[in-house]
């Protein structure tokens, strides 16, 4: 049986939607794709509920439009500096070592280890098991049919502001669309760019907006660690806006036609021609300028990175390197300057996994839209495995556990 899954990526640059239908073979098809401006965002956030509202309606009606299709449902891409998160472990007694762990068991260990301090304002966006023990051997990816007598997880806990959250949701269902799962970006992003082999390895993906960049470790087929830096692409053309004093537009479009993060691989004498504020004609200046101040912010934004890695302690189990992807890590010379600051391999990360309108996809800025059609084909698959957690779970089990008391 066919189905159709919609994706909803709200960037602070652009806004994409993507329509898939998945085959009876199991495939995904992108049948409709809609890419507009982003308005009323920044940084992640909605700053006017109206013109966001409107980007939304827009970009969602240029995708049901080529689909030939209407969705009334959607995943949600959400980021944001509001974005933390933390590792936490819960435990549990199976029972007296007479029976195997079953679902049930892993909800109630999940519970147990999302019984975290945090703030009534703060949303559980996802609980992802890092490794299961049972009896005190660690190391289990599935504990379902084992026997024991105590449950333990290691799990990761990624949380956002339920307001900021909230509002960005309210936009999409203000255009008849209902959130089926708000889904953080480097994790979509990650189903449509990593390889097993690199999950298993150990990773670190980083997807690279316009507003917000976002990190994501992978160690042993798990998520270990997630960051979210209050810099991206954006942060760039505003420094080309203040040192060569043009406008915003004009920023950004010398950064997209000139722009290289590694200014000496730029012919010294070429000039290029810009717009600057006080002037009525174009101004004209050396285009290896321009990339030495792009290659700043770039520098200075994987230190940033290359500190967070070195904090978390996983510097040294990550053989596979770094994959980027987003719309930044399209930037000319940034594979370079990564693998000179981070002293790892890197690679660009591009979406695949997919068929369709394979061509005008096949670009890492659309990898968090590609990435919210994986993630709903695997929600909707019919036997799913034990690793992502939905954050409503503690709900559905309160309501079993009250049933099973009113039993008689």
């Amino acid at each position: 049986m066919e189905r159709i899954i919609a994706g909803i990526d709200v960037g602070s640059t652009k806004i994409c939607t993507l329509i898939g239908r998945v085959g009876e073979n199991g495939l995904l098809n992108v049948i409709g794709m809609g890419v507009v401006p982003s308005r009323g965002v920044r940084r992640g956030v909605i700053t006017d509920v109206d013109v966001a509202t409107r980007s939304i309606e827009e970009s969602v009606r240029k995708a049901q439009n080529m689909a030939h299709y209407t969705i009334s449902e959607a995943y949600l891409g959400i980021s944001g500096s509001h974005i933390a998160s933390q590792n936490s472990r819960g435990a549990v007694s199976i029972g007296r070592g007479d029976r195997p762990v079953d679902r049930d068991d892993i909800e109630r260990v999940m519970e147990d280890a999302e019984a975290i301090a945090r703030p009534h304002n703060r949303r559980i966006l996802h609980t992802i098991p890092r490794e299961y023990i049972i009896d005190g051997q660690a190391g289990i990816k599935n504990p379902i049919g084992l026997m024991g007598y105590r449950l333990e997880v290691e799990a990761h806990i990624v949380t956002g502001s339920e307001t900021c959250i909230q509002n960005l949701e309210h936009c999409v269902e203000a255009n008849q669309i209902k959130v089926v799962e708000s889904v953080f970006q480097p994790l979509a992003s990650a189903l449509a760019v990593l390889n097993e082999e690199e999950g298993r390895m150990g990773v670190v993906l980083i997807d690279m907006g316009g507003g917000t960049t976002d990190m994501a470790t992978y160690l042993e087929g798990s998520v270990w660690e997630t960051s979210v830096f209050d810099l991206g692409g954006n942060h760039i053309s505003n420094d080309i806006a203040l040192l060569l004093r043009t406008p915003f537009t004009a920023a950004e479009e010398a950064k997209v036609r000139y722009a290289h993060a590694v200014p000496r691989e730029v012919d010294e004498a070429e000039m290029i021609e810009l717009s600057v504020f006080g002037h009525e004609d174009m101004a004209t200046l050396s285009r290896r300028e321009l990339c030495q101040i792009v290659e700043a912010r770039v520098e200075e934004m994987f230190s940033l990175i290359s500190r967070e890695i070195k904090r978390s302690g996983y510097d040294d189990l990550l053989p596979a390197g770094v994959v980027l992807t987003g719309g930044t890590a399209d930037l000319l010379g940034i594979r370079e300057v990564a693998a000179r600051e981070l002293q790892m391999p890197v690679r660009l990360g591009l979406p695949h996994r997919m068929h369709g309108v394979v061509e005008a996809i096949s670009n890492p800025a659309y990898a968090t839209a590609v990435g919210l059609l994986l993630w709903g084909m695997r929600a909707a698959s019919e036997q799913p495995e034990p690793v992502m957690v939905r954050a409503d779970r503690s709900f559905r089990s309160w309501l079993k556990n009250l049933i099973r008391k009113l039993m008689p």
